[in-house]
């Protein structure tokens, strides 16, 4: 039998590995904890272990938020290790990222933020970020608190599209 710490780390290793895609710390953290799979404190200690002893590697490029994937030695010692997670487990963490999927990616991809201006409107920050780089950065000013949180709320559902429209119109 593994110790704790140990088991703890399979997990992430695991969720990561299904996942198929780096994902940023914040979300890792959240898929993790919301699922209770691991407290916050054991998923940051297991993470941070993981990422000293190159076990996950930092996909993104220099200047972009760090993104996590697993390493194919690792991938390697989770086919012989795996089975140390308990089986419900597994099933859980196969299941919640099957269905929740896009749900983490446009966590990290799609970025909105707001802020008071000195002359009393909001300017609404709207982003899609890849792996590498930024795809796309909107500024908007906006009059006034309630629009700027109706686009800040909104943008990780209108983003994919609007980029398309965008790209499309600029192209034709």
């Amino acid at each position: 039998m593994l110790e704790t710490n140990t088991v703890n780390k399979l997990i992430l290793l695991y969720a990561l590995d299904k996942m198929e895609v780096p994902l940023q710390e914040d979300v890792i953290l959240d898929m993790i904890t919301e699922n209770n799979w691991l407290t916050y404190m054991d998923c940051k200690v297991a993470l941070t272990d993981l990422i000293k002893n190159d076990m996950i590697t930092n996909m993104a490029t220099k200047g972009c938020n760090p993104r996590y994937a697993i390493t194919s030695d690792s991938r390697e010692g989770l086919k012989h290790y795996f089975v140390e997670i308990p089986s419900s487990v597994r099933d859980n963490i196969a299941e919640v990222v099957k269905l929740n999927k896009l749900k983490y990616r446009k966590k990290q991809d799609y970025f909105s933020d707001y802020f008071k201006n000195a002359d009393g409107t909001y300017t609404v920050v709207l982003r899609i970020d890849s792996t590498s780089n930024s795809l796309m950065e909107l500024k908007l000013v906006v009059q006034n608190r309630t629009k700027a949180k109706w686009l800040f709320k909104n943008w990780s559902d209108k983003a994919s599209s609007l980029y398309e429209f965008i790209l499309e119109n600029l192209i034709d």
